[in-house]
């Protein structure tokens, strides 16, 4: 009890540990005050959790350990990167983390105060793993005696309701194999090859797949279980390379859209999934205006261009003319910036040609031998968004020739942007109405089929470098894979030129379309594709992996040619998938002469598909999505 013998007050007091103040006051001509009391509990915060390893990154899991010093603390934390309360979870033993995450933690202890919080944050980048060989010689019989593969990508999908999945490819037969082992499930057989990639989906929203396939002259569709549902002929002539499916007005029904090699009128025709002739089609109609000729490679790409629910349909054709249509075969009306050129007045995409220079198309003819064009008869498009402003733009890899030669002179291939009224692409401070200028290098090595089979330059359009933006990655004729990105260079790197054996006769090699994921899940893509020899070298092509700026990671030898057949390799592009129960995905390679490949990717349980298959989809229309 104070007195008037204790310490005057003077000031404020700094309470630095649990104790008690009392106090009295005094003052002439009055009594001594009552006495007055505080008690101050004061309790020290408990120690600072230690995260032990430290943040960093690191190129596997990595286990966590959480220690603190305070006596009988007990330590509570999180994994998302939240603030922990008393209410998180409690730690109990060590923590490993797979995947970049951010881990907190805070303690308390009777007598003290909540700690403060410790935080650490772990990156991990896994290496991409070496390819291991799971099965090979899928669809053969025994021997091994294989049909000939052709442009065909296969499919990954779960067709009759087992719970595992099938691979479904096409050579001649189209087969169903068990994507574990290889094993043959249902064989759809034929004497007619299958150019384009076997597509599947399920056309009338049911909840079952259907199998559509493209031979020679017939359009086919085979149930889950290899049944035919029906055969259509669709234009009697000519070789059915170009198939595509796709609900063209979100009505929960899905159209096949297939094209011919021959014709210059009515080469695009679109059957409803009964197999009935959709109203307005073939087209382009007799008597249209514009040019139109063969479809050599898959080249059809449908999307909706402007975001009214309804499908546009894009055709390049032999020649330098893209036919663009909406749903029900009307073709598509261009920019009146073309309504000059010949013959004055508005146009469609077919009465407009591309040519190298943007004034040439505005002009509407080419001064051959001075300026050059490109052919779009080999050429599969491609609609994504580039940007990653909304918009979708089409992306068609040309070939570009000078038409002032007999025969044509091939220079190069080279990428075209453009946008639903036909005009070249620019925006986000990139300018495409100007080409990328062609390396020294650039022009073909061979246009001869029995050299080597011929390379289509099938585009795949994805965000290798993680920056929102897409680049153009594409196999070439100069025996070399490209990757543009939209300032119109190539960076690292690119291109990739493919390696040979160095055998007598193996100078140069082509590749198959490539795949885009991050196999690694760091943000950064790999690209996966495939290669061939020349057919006189008795070589076999290989399976690639590159890093996204072009820098060969993996390169693997693909089987040996089965009984009868001098070479082997694989023209289509590979497939992405998970084959079987263990997460982790895997490359699928339908070969020319080893039927269907399979390696496994170690893991991969988190890698992003950025374009898995050939055409980007199992439904074959040039854009980047995966599901059937």
């Amino acid at each position: 009890t104070p007195t008037t013998s204790s310490t005057p007050y003077t000031g404020p007091i700094t309470v630095t540990t649990t104790q008690t103040i009392k106090a009295i006051a005094v003052a002439s001509g009055y009594t001594t005050s009552a006495v007055a009391s505080a008690t101050y509990t004061i309790q020290v915060p408990a120690a600072t959790p230690v995260l032990s390893p430290a943040s960093g990154t690191y190129t596997s899991s990595v286990v966590v350990t959480i220690t603190d010093s305070t006596p009988g603390s007990t330590i509570y934390y999180t994994t998302n990167g939240s603030t922990p309360t008393t209410a998180s979870p409690q730690y109990t033993g060590p923590i490993t983390v797979t995947t970049t995450q951010t881990l907190k933690a805070m303690a308390t202890a009777s007598g003290y105060a909540p700690s403060a919080v410790a935080s650490a944050t772990y990156t991990i980048q896994v290496g991409v793993s070496a390819p291991i060989l799971r099965w090979q010689y899928g669809g053969c019989s025994a021997g091994p005696y294989c049909q000939t593969g052709w442009y065909s990508s296969p499919a990954v999908a779960d067709l009759d309701g087992d719970g595992r999945p099938d691979v479904i490819w096409g050579a001649y037969d189209v087969v169903a194999l068990n994507g574990a082992d290889g094993s043959l499930k249902w064989r759809g057989a034929s004497g007619d090859r299958v150019w384009s990639g076997v597509a599947v989906a399920d056309l009338t929203g049911v909840g079952t797949l259907e199998v559509v396939v493209a031979r020679r002259t017939q359009l086919t569709v085979y149930d889950r279980f290899g049944g035919v549902v029906w055969t259509r002929n669709p234009f009697g002539v000519g070789e059915l390379r170009t198939l595509a499916v796709a609900d063209l007005e979100t009505d929960g029904q899905l159209e096949i859209i297939v094209g011919t090699t021959t014709g210059t009128t009515f080469q695009l025709n679109v059957f409803e999934p009964n197999g009935t002739v959709r109203p307005g089609w073939p087209a382009r109609h007799s008597g249209d205006p514009g040019y139109g000729s063969g479809m050599y490679n898959q080249n059809v790409a449908v999307a909706d261009m402007n975001g009214d629910g309804l499908k546009e349909v894009f055709a390049p054709m032999d020649g330098h003319y893209i036919n663009a249509f909406n749903r029900g075969g009307n073709q598509l009306a261009t920019n009146s910036l073309f309504n000059s050129s010949d013959p004055a007045g508005p146009k469609v995409w077919s009465q407009v040609g591309i040519h190298v220079d943007q004034a040439v198309d505005l002009r509407g003819y080419a001064n051959c031998g001075v300026e050059h064009r490109p052919d779009f008869g080999d050429s599969a498009p491609v609609i994504a968004d580039v940007d990653g402003d909304g918009v979708p733009e089409l992306i068609v890899v040309g070939n570009i020739y000078n038409c002032g030669t007999s025969p044509y002179t091939s220079l190069y291939h080279v990428p075209f942007i453009l946008k639903l009224d036909r005009t070249r692409w620019s925006g986000s401070g990139f300018d495409w109405t100007v080409l990328p200028a062609p390396a020294p290098g650039s022009g073909p090595r061979s246009e001869d089929y029995n050299v080597i089979e011929t390379v289509v330059p099938n585009a795949a359009v994805a965000d290798l470098d993680g920056d929102g933006r897409k680049e153009i990655i594409y196999p070439s004729y100069d025996g070399k894979v490209h990757a543009y990105w939209l300032d119109k260079t190539e960076h690292g790197n690119w291109p990739y030129t493919i390696p040979t054996s160095g055998a007598p006769g193996d100078d140069f090699r082509f590749a198959s379309e490539v795949l885009v994921a991050d196999l690694n899940n760091d943000g950064r893509a790999e690209v996966i594709f495939t290669s061939w020899p020349k057919k006189a070298t008795g070589g076999v092509g290989q399976l690639h992996i590159l890093d996204y700026l072009g820098r060969e990671l993996y390169r693997i030898d693909l089987p040996a040619p089965a009984i009868g057949q001098a070479w082997n390799g694989a023209l289509a592009a590979p497939t992405l998938a998970r084959v079987d129960g263990s997460g982790n995905l895997a490359v699928v390679v339908g070969t020319v002469a080893s039927g269907v490949v399979v390696y496994d990717l170690p893991n991969t349980a988190n890698a992003r598909i950025l374009w898995g298959t050939g055409r980007g989809n199992y439904r074959r229309s040039g854009t980047a999505e995966v599901a059937p």
